[in-house]
Parts: structure tokens; C-alpha cells; sequence
């Protein structure tokens, strides 16, 4: 059993929530209010980023001290919406939240993964017709085994996670976003992810 944090109490975040308890871990789900998140973190391992993308660098930089010798596990996108409310552009370009996360959080080690699917795939990635691909991005490769037993819990095969190497590999993983709202009109919004087949 872990002690988890889940930062982000949306559909994301409560679905990540509610997928590591039944897996025996200890969550605790903080909403967007600073107080909520210093407390959640505080007792936490692990940490979950399943804020809001947009705004997610200034929440958790604010959090600094509570973070350090932390994992931070950032599942979330930065991405500027178009008004259709999809994802239209990258808030980062040429760089990515993962990166600005780690470069904030000096004393944090964060892993970037579960950002390539349809949200529903990240708790349930055997619903889908063929095997999903998670990606892995970090600086530490402790953290990013810790990672993929977490996958394991949510239902990840290991032969589906693929490590990317060091955190600036997360400005690709965060690019994919952009494929959501193309796939989404073109097939409505149902269940899919990456997936790398060889």
C-alpha cells in the first residue's frame, strides 16, 4: 500500500482516485484550493497531477516545499483550447509542462505518462481492441519503476509501457494532444489511445 495524492478532483482525477484505492493504496484527492493540496501532499509518496493543464505550473510551483522528495506523476496537457473548448495549440511549445515542472521542482522527481489516451483508458486500458501504449518520461529511474507499478495496478501490461527516456522526451508525449480533437470529431468521443505496435 502507498499513500497516494491525487491533485485534481474532476473526472480524471476521481477516476485515478477511485482505480488505485480498489487497488489497496491510500488516496487522498485534493481539489484546487491551495490548502486542500499542501494538506493531501503532505502525507503523500506519490503525487498525481491531474489538474488542469493550463494552470497546473503556477498550483504546484506553489507547492515547492511540500513536493520535494516526492514523485510527482503528471498525467496532465498545457494546451490553449480553441472555442470549441478542444485542445487547439500547446501552451509550451518547444518545450513541455512536464519540463517546466521539473525545472520548478528542483527537489521533485517527475514522471510524465497516461497523456496519449482518452481518460477513460487510463483505469481501463484492456477495454480497448488492441493493446494501448503508456509512455514513461523522467529524469529518475527509480521513480519511473515506482511508475509502472502503478500502471500494473490500473491495469497496464508491462510489455504496454514504453520508457521514453529523460523528461525533455515529454514535449512528444504532449504533442500527441493535439491528435484529440481531430480523432474526436472524426470518430466521436469514445475510447482510444497510442498505441506502438512492432
Amino acid at each position: 500500500m502507498t499513500a497516494i495524492a491525487v491533485l485534481g478532483n474532476g473526472r480524471v482525477g476521481s477516476s485515478l482516485a477511485e482505480s488505485l484505492t480498489r487497488a489497496g493504496h491510500e488516496v487522498t484527492v485534493a481539489d484546487r484550493s491551495p490548502d486542500s493540496a499542501a494538506d493531501a501532499v503532505r502525507t503523500a509518496r506519490i503525487v498525481i497531477n491531474a489538474t488542469p493543464g493550463a494552470g497546473s505550473l503556477e498550483r504546484l510551483a506553489a507547492l515547492r516545499e511540500e513536493l520535494r522528495d516526492r514523485i510527482l506523476v503528471d498525467v496532465s496537457n498545457a494546451t490553449v483550447d480553441g472555442p470549441d473548448r478542444l485542445p487547439a495549440d500547446l501552451l509550451y511549445p518547444g518545450s513541455s509542462l512536464a519540463e517546466r515542472l521539473q525545472e520548478a521542482l528542483p527537489g521533485t522527481r517527475v514522471v510524465k505518462t497516461l497523456n496519449t489516451m482518452l481518460y477513460t483508458v487510463m483505469t481501463a486500458p484492456a477495454a480497448l481492441t488492441q493493446a494501448p501504449t503508456a509512455f514513461l518520461s523522467g529524469e529518475d529511474p527509480e521513480a519511473k519503476q515506482v511508475v509502472r507499478g502503478l500502471l500494473t495496478d490500473l491495469g497496464w501490461h508491462q510489455e504496454w509501457i514504453t520508457d521514453l527516456g529523460g523528461i525533455g522526451t515529454a514535449r512528444a508525449t504532449e504533442a500527441a494532444i493535439l491528435f484529440v480533437p481531430h480523432v474526436i470529431r472524426s470518430g466521436g468521443f469514445t475510447p482510444f489511445a497510442v498505441s506502438i505496435t512492432r
